[in-house]
């Protein structure tokens, strides 16, 4: 989006001075990790899940997202909205909630209250029912295997990044920017350094990833440690413009 490229290119000199500690940069009060190794099978039991789930890492030049089985993510506990349907994937990413509900920041004011103060953000949620690399052609694409049980620590994260109503669901505040998805009303401030990649590294952190939040403020920075061990997510998509 246009906003990123200006946060980019007018934001990232001044980056240096920022004094913040890296649990600042973070979405605040997240849930633990829980997840333990479990003592692997050498054979699965008939008709047992299977043991690792693939989920996987998009991005354009500046902004990050990712993918999920989504009936993975309802069996690990994800709280979606209501009647939002039953599809093969979701793809999930967060950022400041004027950018996405009015498809971009179109006056001055807009542009420095999402730069420069704590500003609404919002959870978008995007169904998907074929191949990853045809629902998202123009992205470049990683993948990744996890162990299924990952799947409690990311769901309690997603969950947690949502405001619910009195019914338990999370709060519906808009369509997404493509793909007949929904908004999910976060309750966390968006702000810089605090962009859409910090929550990417959390959710891959939630997936039992190494990811350092102020190395990753840029897709480009995110994708560098996803690439390397102990986080190893495979590049098989290179986009297209």
């Amino acid at each position: 989006m246009w906003f990123l490229r200006l946060i980019h290119h007018s934001v990232w000199p001044v980056l240096g001075a920022v004094t913040l500690a890296s649990c600042g940069i973070r979405l605040p009060d997240a849930p633990p990790i829980t997840y333990r190794e479990p003592v692997r099978k050498s054979q699965p039991a008939p008709n047992e899940p299977a043991p690792d789930v693939l989920v996987w890492l998009i991005s354009d030049d500046l902004h990050t997202g990712m993918v999920f089985p989504y009936d993975w993510l309802i069996e690990s506990g994800f709280i979606p909205p209501n009647g939002f349907g039953n599809p093969k994937y979701v793809t999930l990413s967060w950022g400041n909630r004027t950018a996405y509900v009015e498809k971009g920041l179109h006056t001055p004011w807009k542009f420095f209250r999402a730069l420069f103060t704590p500003s609404p953000s919002v959870m978008e949620l995007i169904p998907a029912n074929w191949n990853v690399v045809e629902v998202c052609p123009h992205q470049r694409i990683w993948r990744k295997l996890v162990p299924r049980g990952r799947g409690k620590d990311l769901a309690a994260f997603l969950n947690d990044c949502s405001i619910h109503g009195p019914d338990g669901k999370p709060i519906v505040c808009g369509t997404s920017s493509w793909g007949g998805g929904v908004l999910l009303e976060s309750r966390h401030s968006y702000f810089v350094p605090r962009v859409c990649n910090v929550w990417t590294v959390q959710a891959i952190e939630s997936l039992g990833g190494d990811m350092h939040p102020w190395l990753a403020i840029t897709a480009n920075g995110l994708i560098r440690q996803a690439e390397k061990p102990p986080n190893d997510f495979e590049k098989i998509w290179p986009g297209s413009d």
